[in-house]
């Protein structure tokens, strides 16, 4: 008898879902710095372009930007555990992302009520890269298929 398995049925088994786990991970690490002092400068404050919180000295992050990309980091750990599930998660992750960046060429660096993430321009650039990063990851890293394990009668 074969015995048959999938990369699937492991948890990050295949390519695709090694790299989402790899970007939920960041994602994690970048929201966790976020609140911690001396890799974030400034106040940080709730929402909004009044937070004044920088992490690295590049970003602008508040408490709210911080806590997206925890959940981000969150559903790409879960995300990981599927193939299909992967591929959707870069994929609208990165439309997502896409989307964020147009928002932030309206609103990265103003003072107004609709910088509520708050952007700056390192975070719009940054948004950019993420976008098409993302989406290329979904799009070009293959799902490994369905091979014999064992001797094949």
């Amino acid at each position: 008898m074969t015995d048959v398995t999938t990369s699937t049925n492991r948890y990050a088994g295949s390519s695709i879902q090694k790299a989402t786990l790899v970007v939920g991970i960041v994602f994690l690490l970048v929201g966790i710095a976020g609140f911690i002092p001396g890799l974030t400068t400034g106040d940080l404050a709730g929402a909004g372009h009044e937070s004044m919180a920088m992490l690295l000295g590049v970003f602008q992050v508040s408490v709210l930007h911080n806590i997206v990309h925890l959940l981000f980091g969150v559903v790409g750990l879960l995300a990981a555990s599927r193939a299909t599930g992967s591929r959707m998660y870069l994929v609208i992750g990165g439309i997502v992302y896409f989307v964020l960046w147009i928002y932030g060429l309206f609103t990265a660096g103003h003072s107004s009520g609709a910088n509520f993430v708050p952007l700056n321009n390192a975070d719009n650039w940054l948004h950019l890269v993420l976008a098409v990063g993302m989406v290329a990851l979904g799009i070009v890293l293959p799902r490994e298929r369905r091979r014999p394990v064992g001797p094949v009668a």
